[in-house]
């Protein structure tokens, strides 16, 4: 039983050591040019992917925030439940992201859609809807990467079979995201501040809504 509880956190490991770093960073820049333009960061999943969207919508909104700088707007499409059953009941559950979406959604905005599988439904059509809008997508995928490795703008695949560990792997790349953008916040403001009055600091200062 030992062995194999370890043998599961070592695998778990080795997928995040090998992660592809340059997909992360540009998700990573992609958070940074909507937090800058002042967009939402929308984020989307079923089941355990869910659940992670919410975590992922929490950190950024809460764990980012700076004294003094304006703050990252994010919303995870997963937390109305009877919204989410309604147009599960009257129009089907693959709609249901899609159909909140379409009322969120401003220009601006990424959508960032979780899928261990890469081929929900429902996210895809999300993801499918913003891509003709001509949003910026990001796709967390898992396994081959399903259709959701297709079509989103921007993907992070995790190179990994087993859905608990695609969806641990997913949960330390939103603390990663989450905490980076926070960091990033951080270093712009100390910028702004180092540059207080040049034409430099007045920009980032305007950008970050100091």
């Amino acid at each position: 039983m030992t062995h194999e509880l370890l043998q599961y956190v070592d695998q778990v490991a080795e997928t995040l050591r090998t992660l592809p770093q340059e997909e992360l960073k540009a998700i990573a820049d992609a958070l940074w040019e909507t937090y800058l333009r002042d967009g939402t960061i929308i984020v989307c999943g079923n089941g355990g992917s869910a659940a992670t969207a919410s975590h992922f919508a929490c950190d950024l909104a809460k764990s980012t925030v700076r004294a003094g700088v304006r703050r990252v707007r994010a919303l995870s499409l997963t937390e109305s439940v009877p919204l989410m059953t309604a147009w599960s009941n009257d129009q089907g559950y693959a709609d249901v992201f899609l159909e909140q979406l379409t009322t969120h959604y401003r220009s601006g905005d990424l959508v960032l859609a979780i899928s261990g599988s890469g081929n929900s439904p429902n996210v895809l059509r999300a993801v499918a809807w913003a891509n003709e809008i001509g949003a910026p997508t990001v796709g967390l995928c898992g396994f081959d990467g399903g259709q959701l490795a297709q079509i989103a703008r921007s993907v992070l695949r995790v190179n990994n079979y087993s859905m608990p560990q695609v969806e641990d792997a997913h949960s330390t790349i939103c603390h990663a995201l989450a905490v980076n953008l926070g960091r990033t916040i951080d270093d712009a403001r100390l910028e702004t501040n180092a540059a207080q009055g040049s034409v430099a600091g007045l920009l980032l200062e305007r950008i970050i809504g100091r």
